[in-house]
């Protein structure tokens, strides 16, 4: 499985979803007829259901081995393997529990949707690292992390949009459409994780991580009082640097959905176990949340340098 752009799919229990158990064989000397782990298994007798050597196989008719030859080969689904249809009804289900969350928050009143709003950035963060952690998937946990960052998003969205009328629709196609674009590339092969770009990627990530720090660390202590931080106070060129950290991050989220891609594609593939469709739903969910703030708060802060 190869690694993807959040640290979900790199997780023991993703990667080593497709490998198969390893099966038990006999002791060397065992004698013939006798199983091993201290088993007998006489000749007269039927183990695990299949025929002795004295039995007579039960004939079948020629319709029944006309419908037997006739009927489709199992599919992905039937022997219980992970598919792009799984992961596309489970996605549709954590969107639809984002947008759910997020409903809450711009119809309640403005006090309780402030206080709703950050307790869908904290209870979204712990269950982010929860789910991350947890060897397997469990469908209830992705739902309630799907629901809290709904919760966040519509309380981010509803002070940004009271701010910048029209930045929340906006966010919403542009997130689609990112989201479509990258879906397009990579299906046409023309944008693929190759290691040169994952190199390339952890070390954008890591310092676009510490520039986030350093900029919430002097948003708290004061020392800056753009609401934006070092976003909006630093400008190169006469353009705020948050206008570059923006279109770096949203690259970034947008390369991390390739990644996420390619460890669907090569877990469909490999034959991981249905249940980690969940997995590869929650990844998705993760980096759709991130590209959409990426793109509100680039879309608030173009607004408010007119």
């Amino acid at each position: 499985m190869a690694l993807g752009g959040n640290p979900i799919f790199n997780g023991k229990s993703f990667r080593g979803a497709t490998q198969a158990p390893p099966v038990p064989q006999a002791p060397y000397g065992t004698p013939y007829g006798q199983q091993p782990y201290g088993g007998q298994a006489s000749y007269g007798q039927q183990p695990y259901g299949q025929q002795g050597w004295g039995t007579q196989p039960q004939s079948m008719s020629d319709e029944q081995l006309r419908q037997m030859y006739s009927q489709p080969s199992a599919g992905p689904a039937d022997t219980g393997r992970m598919t792009f249809d799984d992961v596309i009804m489970k996605t549709a289900a954590c969107l639809a529990a984002v947008v759910a969350g997020a409903a809450v928050t711009l119809v309640v009143a403005q006090g309780l949707a402030s206080l709703l709003m950050i307790v869908g950035a904290l209870g979204g963060f712990v269950l982010a690292l929860v789910n991350t952690f947890k060897k397997q998937p469990s469908p209830a946990l992705i739902l309630a992390y799907a629901a809290l960052e709904g919760l966040f998003l519509g309380g981010l969205t509803r002070i940004l949009d009271g701010m910048f009328p029209g930045v929340g629709l906006q966010a919403v196609i542009g997130t689609l459409s990112v989201f479509a674009v990258t879906l397009l590339l990579f299906k046409s092969g023309k944008v693929r994780a190759t290691p040169r770009a994952m190199r390339f990627f952890m070390i954008a990530i890591i310092g676009y991580a510490v520039f986030a720090l350093i900029n919430m660390i002097m948003m708290w202590t004061g020392a800056v009082q753009s609401p934006f931080g070092l976003r909006t106070s630093v400008e190169i060129f006469g353009i705020p640097l948050g206008v570059f950290i923006g279109l770096l991050a949203i690259g970034l989220a947008a390369f991390s959905l390739i990644m996420d891609f390619t460890s669907i594609e090569e877990g469909v593939r490999s034959g991981a176990p249905q249940r980690f469709s969940w997995t590869a739903a929650f990844g998705l969910t993760v980096t759709l949340v991130w590209l959409y703030v990426e793109i509100i708060r680039l879309l608030a802060i173009l607004r408010g340098d007119d």
